[in-house]
């Protein structure tokens, strides 16, 4: 069973049935794009972890997963752990990772580096206490990933607009505020594969922002291999490695976002037991020719990962995010052909013809990805300085 219905989930629907498996998807949404290609489509919501696990057992299902779909992690866990099925972590676990102020007070009772940040499901609490935190500060939900609802807050009268927009994208209306990280570099979002409590697969990205967008703080380009130092990326395998023997887990795909700070200290900000969003494991397939997505699959069904080793990079990749930042009607999405020819090794959309296109808030707000290939990163970075004058978004 796959929870969730977008669009990552095609290829791994796609990989369980060259597996012979079948396949059942589940959210509480049934136009959604992914139902169309699995075998069975289910109506419940993923958030409700007793109703997955009641439609779980009605269907005898033999693995679950929550691919690229971090409100449903903590149902998968859940539904594993009570069905005794394959899961990269318990459900204790899965709690501790998924809701940030829970994981932000684990890092700090076992001394990782970690923001000073606290969690709060009252306006007035956390403003009455702001004064204990360094400014500028950040506020998330709890509970969102894709950077939906994060902000970045430098004044005090400001916190209030910021804290409302957490909540919004808040299941639980709950919200955390954790003070800025001055970044050194770039952050590094990649998908790395456990097996047996053993990393196996350890990946690190630079992570790019567009200053101009609806929301800053939404990805809007990925590169790999990462320039992030040597030493900084050895810390940061330590310290996942640590960490995942500490909350025991086992097997699967991890999707990390880690950063190198100006303090000179290394900080692991977010471990989702999930497959990244922004089809991050489709390309390390193209740059590695490893099989993050087969292998994952073949593990929460009990079977044997094969072919996984630390990532040797084929060139210079880039995952670059199709945005917009206004709104409007989708008409196409066109590529200088020569610029095709020499750098695009694969186009993935999400949005179709008369589509409403809205601002570049989070993930959910992209229009697809472009997956380019270098041979070397200067090239690289020659190439995404005129991608205007390459890829143009056509609306009306």
């Amino acid at each position: 069973m796959l929870l969730g219905g977008i669009r990552y989930l095609l290829p791994v629907i796609e990989s369980a049935h060259e597996e012979g498996y079948y396949v059942i998807t589940a959210d509480y949404l049934p136009n959604n794009i992914a139902h169309k290609f699995s075998d069975e489509y289910v109506n419940v919501s993923i958030i409700d972890k007793e109703a997955v696990l009641e439609v779980s057992r009605e269907k005898q299902i033999d693995g679950i997963m929550s691919f690229g779909v971090d409100p449903g992690v903590v149902s998968a866990a859940y539904v594993a752990e009570k069905m005794g099925l394959p899961f990269q972590c318990s459900y204790k676990a899965a709690c501790v990772l998924r809701e940030k102020s829970l994981f932000r007070s684990f890092l700090s009772e076992h001394g990782f580096n970690s923001p000073k940040a606290k969690g709060y499901d009252n306006i007035d609490d956390a403003i009455k206490e702001s004064d204990a935190f360094r400014w500028p500060v950040i506020v998330k939900p709890v509970d969102s990933a894709g950077s939906k609802g994060v902000t970045r807050v430098d004044k005090k009268e400001d916190l209030k607009d910021s804290i409302e927009k957490a909540l919004d994208s808040s299941i639980s209306k709950r919200f955390i505020i954790e003070e800025y990280l001055d970044i050194v570099g770039y952050q590094s979002s990649a998908d790395v594969f456990v097996v047996d409590g053993q990393l196996l697969y350890t990946a690190f990205s630079d992570q790019l922002f567009d200053r101009n967008a609806a929301n800053p703080f939404t990805p809007a380009i990925e590169i790999w291999p990462s320039s992030m130092p040597y030493g900084a990326q050895k810390e940061l395998t330590e310290e996942l490695q640590r960490l995942i023997t500490l909350l025991d887990i086992r097997s699967g795909l991890f999707n990390v976002e880690s950063r190198l700070c100006s303090n000179g200290k290394t900080y692991l900000m977010e471990v989702s037991p999930r497959g990244g969003g922004n089809r991050i494991a489709e390309l390390q397939s193209l740059a590695t020719g490893q099989d993050l997505i087969g292998n994952e699959v073949r593990q929460v069904m009990g079977g044997a990962v094969k072919g996984l080793s630390a990532p040797k990079y084929d060139g210079v990749w880039c995952n670059y995010i199709l945005h917009s930042n206004k709104e409007g009607i989708f008409k196409s999405i066109k590529i200088e052909p020569h610029f095709k020819n020499s750098y695009v090794k694969d186009e993935g959309y999400s949005v179709e013809k008369g589509d409403k296109v809205k601002p570049f808030t989070g993930a959910n707000t992209s229009l697809g990805t472009l997956f380019l290939r270098t041979n070397t990163r200067q090239e690289m970075d020659e190439v995404l300085s005129h991608m205007d004058d390459h890829v143009s978004i056509l609306t009306e």
